[in-house]
């Protein structure tokens, strides 16, 4: 019969213990964005579906809106990756934001998929900032968008930021399809 001591067993399981909690903080500190290099069919509709119902709202609606935050005279892949990265966090923290805000019932519900995939995709490249990049600075192209970006958000209604954000946001899917593609992204 095997007999081992104490000391050893309790020498065993802490270092199994520590081995394990090593791999799951190396795991929880590495960026993975590769689920978002090919967006779900099912996330793509509920997107699109919600823009539609939000143009059926708009239409009915007299918001008169001139917000052009998403016309950009350059490309997202033009970014450098940590830029591509920022760029896309600071559209998902507006569309989040725009998307949290209160509505009718029926567009309320609509909304609720977008908003859950958005904000997954947010906190995922909030990780990804944290760990890959803590301290780089935008280029200049991003720091004069993420400039445009403030100014928007203090200068423009809620309303109109909220119908520029949503009527756009397949352009936001698109620049986080470009962050999670990396270098690949042209």
């Amino acid at each position: 019969m095997l007999c081992l001591g104490f000391t050893p067993l309790l020498a065993l399981v802490l270092v199994a213990s520590l081995g394990a909690a090593f791999l799951q903080d190396t795991l929880k500190k590495s960026c993975s964005l590769t689920k978002y290099q090919f967006l779900a069919p099912h996330e793509l509709k509920a997107v699109q579906k919600m823009k539609e119902q939000f143009e059926d709202i708009m239409l009915l609606s007299d918001r008169k809106c001139n917000i052009m935050l998403f016309r950009r005279k350059w490309n997202t892949a033009e970014l450098s990756v940590p830029d591509r990265v920022m760029l896309v966090e600071a559209e998902l923290d507006l569309a989040t934001t725009m998307l949290g805000i209160p509505a009718a019932p029926r567009f309320a519900k609509t909304r609720q998929r977008p908003l859950a995939f958005l904000t997954q995709a947010r906190q995922d490249l909030r990780g990804c900032v944290a760990t890959e990049s803590p301290s780089h600075q935008p280029s200049g192209k991003l720091r004069h968008w993420l400039q445009k970006l403030q100014t928007a958000k203090e200068t423009e209604t809620t309303g109109c930021l909220e119908a520029s954000t949503i009527l756009h946001l397949f352009q936001v899917l698109n620049d986080l399809r470009c962050a999670a593609l990396r270098e690949q992204c042209t």
